[in-house]
């Protein structure tokens, strides 16, 4: 093996600092902080499980074939697998075997945090000096992140209260008040109206964001456990988020049962 000497080492060392100098000066930033502002989308099966999984087809949709199974995907979980407590594992396999009808995207519910970041569906970042405001392709959500009038919560509601703040380079954002309504991913994972989750957002180069997600419910798991994933800005001149207005789609399948018999 071939000794690097004390002048050597020096010299490495040096030479990696100015390189993490010179990504920090390159980095896009606004009000002095990392630019996020723009279009970004997840490219993960983490919607379909957080937890990994294969391929499969869906019993109950098996007039669509092949147009609707579950992709296979990796667990973005950092530790494999969600620390449920017994009872809260055993809801979890009622949901999971219930699906798509106990699942509240099917009926265009608000996503919850963390869900909304990785449905498969592109959002916005407007960060100016102030507040950062997110805004969601699905079921048009969004949510704002207050970086200096922080409260709790004073209702629980779909997307709980965002309060952000800058770590450094990192933007964190704490997330609180759920009304424990809306499900983790379409496998079932879900939460209760305890859950904190605590958001880690930090611009890799400008085009990739680490995000990570802690989330803490004692009511449900047996100890905090997080979850990460690239999210990749969308590059392309023409870029603009589209709505995803899902009410109507869903209106027939939650209330056909009340339609009035046409008149012949």
């Amino acid at each position: 093996m071939r000794r690097i000497s004390g002048n050597g080492l020096l010299a490495l060392v040096l030479s990696l600092a100015c390189s993490t100098t010179a990504v920090a000066a390159d980095m896009p930033r606004v009000a002095g902080k990392p630019n996020l502002n723009g279009i970004w989308q997840a490219m993960n099966s983490a919607n379909w499980n957080l937890e990994a999984h294969s391929a499969q087809k869906v019993p109950s949709q098996w007039q669509l074939g092949a147009l609707f199974a579950i992709p296979a995907g990796q667990s973005v979980v950092v530790e494999g697998k969600i620390p449920y407590l017994p009872e809260a594992l055993e809801v979890r396999d009622k949901y999971r075997e219930e699906w798509p009808k106990s699942d509240p995207e099917t009926a265009c519910y608000l996503p919850g945090i963390p869900r909304a970041t990785y449905m498969g569906h592109p959002f916005q970042i407007v960060q100016g000096n102030r507040d950062i405001l997110m805004v969601y392709s699905y079921a048009t959500s969004n949510r704002t992140i207050f970086m200096k009038d922080h409260q709790e919560p004073p209702v629980d509601t779909w997307m709980g209260r965002s309060n952000g703040r800058w770590d450094g380079d990192t933007l964190v954002v704490e997330t609180t008040g759920f009304n424990a309504r809306a499900h983790l991913d379409r496998a079932g994972n879900h939460f209760s109206s305890a859950l904190k989750v605590t958001e880690r957002f930090r611009l890799e180069n400008a085009n990739v964001i680490r995000y990570e997600a802690t989330l803490e419910d004692p009511e449900t798991y047996s100890k905090p456990w997080t979850i990460r994933m690239p999210l990749y800005k969308h590059a392309e001149p023409n870029a603009e988020l589209l709505d995803y207005k899902c009410v109507p789609f869903a209106e027939e399948m939650l209330y056909k049962d009340l339609e009035l018999p046409r008149k012949k």
